[in-house]
């Protein structure tokens, strides 16, 4: 994990699946060049977790699998 200089706050977005009651969601910012950042939309002053776009594609793929 790791902290990048700066991420404005309007690259940041939640999952369309995510519900606004607070709950288990991550988000991730959009515009960083090569990279997706990700953090845990309850700690948005937290670590931020940085990952290749690749990787990141590779995930949510996982993710949309898993959830059939």
């Amino acid at each position: 994990m790791t902290k990048p200089a700066y991420i404005p706050e309007e690259n940041w977005r939640s999952s369309s699946y995510s519900q606004s009651n607070g709950g288990e969601c991550i988000e991730v910012a959009d515009g960083i060049a090569h990279t997706v950042p990700v953090r845990d939309s309850k700690n948005p002053t937290g670590p931020i977790l940085i990952t290749s776009n690749a990787s990141w594609t590779a995930f949510v793929a996982f993710a949309k699998a898993a959830t059939v």
